[in-house]
Formats: C-alpha cells, sequence, structure tokens
C-alpha cells in the first residue's frame, strides 16, 4: 500500500479546493450574465406589451407617494431591492418614465431594510441583547426613511436627481444611441434576448411581452439568489475579516468598508444584517455600526448599474435611473452624515425604538408590520382617492 506524505495530501487538498473555488467564480460570472439578459428581457417585454402606452399603465403611480409605495412594498416582499432596482431599470428601458420610477427606487431603500429587522428578532429572547440588535437593525430604517423625507420633496419640486441622472448617462450615451458601437456586453447578451424574443413572437404581442417580463422576472430572482449564496461562500469570510478591521476606525473607514462590502457580497441586506449580531453581543456600538449601514447602501447600486449596461430599449433611461440610485445614495450619506444636526438622528431613535422595544416585544411586530406593510398599504389607498 502507498504511503501518501502529508505535505503531498496538504497539497492536494488546497489544489482542489483552488479548482472548486475557480468553478464557482465562473458559476458567479455566468449568474451574472443570465441577470443582464433578464434585465434585457424585461426591457424588451415591457416595450413590446405596452407599445407607446407605458405610461398610461403606471397613471396609478405617477402620484410620488404611490411609487413610493410600490418600490417599498415589493422590495420588503422579496427582500432583495437589487432584484426591484434591476427589476425598474428593465421597465424604464422598455418606456416606464423616469420620473414615476424615481419615488419606486427610494422606495426600495427602505423595503430593503426588513431584511436585518427580522434578523434581529432571533435576539428576542434576551432583553438587552435584543434592545441593541432591534436599534442596530432599525438604525437603518431611519436613515432610509429621514433620506426620503429630506429628497422627496426636493426631487418633486426640482427634479435635481433626474438632471444629475441623465448628465451622467450622457457620459456614456450620446443622444438616444444605444451605444450599440461599443457596448460589448449588450452585444454579448444579444443572442440570448433575441432568441427569447422570437420564441415569444408566436404568443402575439401582448401575450409574447407579458411572457418576455415573466421570464426575466424569474431568471433575476434565480440569478441573484444564486450569486448570493454563492458569494457568500466565497466571501462572507473575509466581509466579517474586513467588517472587524473597519468598524470602529472611523467614519469614512466605516462608510468604504460598508460600500466594499456590500459590492463584494451583492446584497446590503447580507451585509447589515452581518452587523446585527455583532450589535447584539456587544463587540461594538450603534455609533460604531452606523457608517457601516451608510456604504451598504451605497454599494447595493452596483447591480442596477451593471443590468443597465445591457437593456433592450432606452439604455439612456436605463442608465440615468441606475445612476439616479447611485446619486440618491450618496447624497443621503453626504447630507445626513455631514450635517452635524442631522448625523445622529437616526441613531437616536433607533436607541429609542431597541429599549421600547425590548420592554414590549409586541412593538417589534407592530413596527415591522406598520412601516413595511399596513402604512405604505394605507399611503397607497389614500393616493390613489387623490
Amino acid at each position: 500500500m502507498d504511503i501518501v506524505a502529508p505535505e503531498e495530501s496538504a497539497e492536494h487538498s488546497q489544489s482542489a479546493s483552488d479548482h472548486g473555488t475557480w468553478r464557482q467564480w465562473l458559476l458567479v460570472a455566468g449568474l451574472v450574465y443570465v441577470l443582464i439578459c433578464a434585465v434585457g428581457l424585461i426591457g424588451s417585454g415591457f416595450k413590446t406589451a405596452t407599445g407607446s402606452q407605458a405610461k398610461e399603465m403606471f397613471e396609478f403611480a405617477t402620484n410620488p407617494f404611490a411609487g413610493l409605495v410600490v418600490g417599498t412594498v415589493a422590495t420588503a416582499l422579496i427582500q432583495s431591492s437589487s432584484t426591484v432596482t434591476s427589476i425598474i431599470v428593465g421597465l424604464v428601458a422598455g418606456g416606464l418614465p423616469v420620473s414615476v420610477a424615481v419615488p419606486m427606487v427610494m422606495g426600495a431603500n427602505i423595503g430593503t431594510s426588513i431584511t436585518n429587522t427580522i434578523v434581529s428578532l432571533g435576539h428576542v429572547r434576551e432583553k438587552k441583547e435584543f434592545a441593541r440588535a432591534f436599534s442596530a437593525a432599525t438604525v437603518h430604517d431611519f436613515f432610509n426613511l429621514l433620506s426620503v423625507v429630506i429628497f422627496l420633496p426636493l426631487e418633486i419640486a426640482f427634479g435635481f436627481l433626474e438632471k444629475i441622472g441623465s448628465a451622467l448617462a450622457g457620459v456614456f450615451v450620446v443622444g438616444d444611441s444605444s451605444m450599440n458601437s461599443m457596448n460589448f456586453v449588450k452585444a454579448a447578451t444579444a443572442p440570448v434576448v433575441d432568441s427569447f424574443k422570437n420564441a415569444a413572437a408566436n404568443l402575439g404581442t401582448t401575450g409574447g411581452g407579458i411572457a418576455l417580463i415573466l421570464v426575466g422576472i424569474v431568471l433575476i430572482f434565480l440569478s441573484i439568489h444564486f450569486v448570493g449564496k454563492l458569494l457568500k461562500t466565497l466571501m462572507v469570510g473575509k466581509a466579517k475579516e474586513l467588517m472587524h478591521a473597519a468598524i470602529g476606525k472611523g467614519p469614512i473607514s466605516g462608510i468604504c468598508s460598508g460600500t466594499f462590502v456590500t459590492i463584494l457580497v451583492q446584497s446590503s441586506s447580507t451585509t447589515t444584517s452581518l452587523m446585527v449580531p455583532l450589535a447584539g453581543s456587544g463587540a461594538f456600538g450603534l455609533k460604531e455600526i452606523y457608517p457601516f449601514t451608510l456604504g451598504a447602501n451605497i454599494g447595493t447600486c452596483i447591480t442596477a448599474l451593471l443590468a443597465a449596461t445591457a437593456v433592450d430599449g432606452n439604455t439612456s433611461a436605463a442608465l440615468q435611473i441606475a445612476f439616479i440610485h447611485l446619486t440618491y445614495n450618496v447624497l443621503g450619506v453626504a447630507v445626513i452624515y455631514g450635517i452635524p444636526l442631522l448625523r445622529y438622528l437616526p441613531v437616536k431613535a433607533a436607541e429609542w425604538l431597541g429599549d421600547t422595544a425590548s420592554e414590549n416585544k409586541m412593538v417589534a411586530l407592530v413596527y415591522v408590520l406598520g412601516v413595511f406593510f399596513v402604512i405604505p398599504g394605507m399611503c397607497l389607498g389614500v393616493s390613489s382617492m387623490l
């Protein structure tokens, strides 16, 4: 019987691990390709199904508050702002007006924070631990709510986010051209998108368009789900190390690290949820974790920007809404954290809510249902009557 030296065994194990890692990274690349194709399918389907009637289809959401509610509830149900914003990018490429989509991406920011709030409920048995965990989870909620309170009225009055998004998109798109001559990503996805379009053509204009939208949504769900699982396996260990190294070393370090980690794991929910147990255990204080949360808001914008590069339809509008999402989140951090009077309002509100919820657990349940479902539903009902 041959005896394998320990060194050879270790090298063999390391080689097998490296091969496994490379396969996982290739699978991630393939799933990102599927995601981009899926967004293209939604844009094509929406454009095919609605023709010139896209604006009329969303008249119910021309009220900015209705659009905000749609983005909030959709993201709270799906628990992924990346999925919702990717769908919005596809819809805008297919004809959804950018002005209607802006409040939707703002709402997506609010809805995504439900995940870490739910994670904090796992600490409910220990009073002090639950107070810390619930505060760490809801500071993200309060920051996003404050950001909407500041920027939505300004956007309604001046449309400044649309203007900034349009200017940034103009850097990459000349006029209304679709960058076909230099957009290699779109060229790479065109065969898949065109194949689905040809297959759907047999279902008629409306039926084929709806089929493309449904297929695109399903593919986005699946691709983001599996990319998230793979990246958690590949990166979460490193993400935790980075987080431990960055938290408590100053706000700029925290914000930059939160952005970087969220780009790595492709999920702000994952990033912020990682912090909840750290806060619950008392390893870090709320003011130390807070900047890391803000960075997660910025990092989550990468998915929509990636998706916008290869849409089939109005590429300029798709890039515009993706840049609006990025601009909104960057300005939110700059304004709220940059102004001393506003900086710690979310922290104070979260601390108060955490203490209150630890005394009466029903407060936590009422908060989750109220903020993410009941109040948005009431607002939608009121706005429909206006």
